[in-house]
């Protein structure tokens, strides 16, 4: 299962990223867990200064912007 961490405090580009990595895993084959980090002490473990970021798996892959579902998708596959 791959683990999709929305990383922010809960700002409406914290919840259109969650929106674009729930987008992105429509249709696509295997198990995916989407889990919003909140807390900013957790955030801060990642090395993200700023939000919303994106991280699949522990790894960051996107800082400070909303990235569309079809991104995120190329990012699962």
């Amino acid at each position: 299962m791959k683990k999709i961490q929305i990383l922010g405090t809960g700002c409406p580009k914290c919840k259109k990223l969650a929106e674009s990595a729930a987008q992105a895993i429509d249709g696509l084959e295997g198990e995916f867990e989407i889990v919003k980090v909140t807390d900013i002490n957790e955030i801060m473990k990642f090395g993200v200064m700023m939000t919303p970021a994106l991280a699949i798996d522990g790894q960051v892959k996107s800082v400070g912007k909303v990235i569309a579902p079809e991104e995120i998708k190329k990012m699962l596959v």
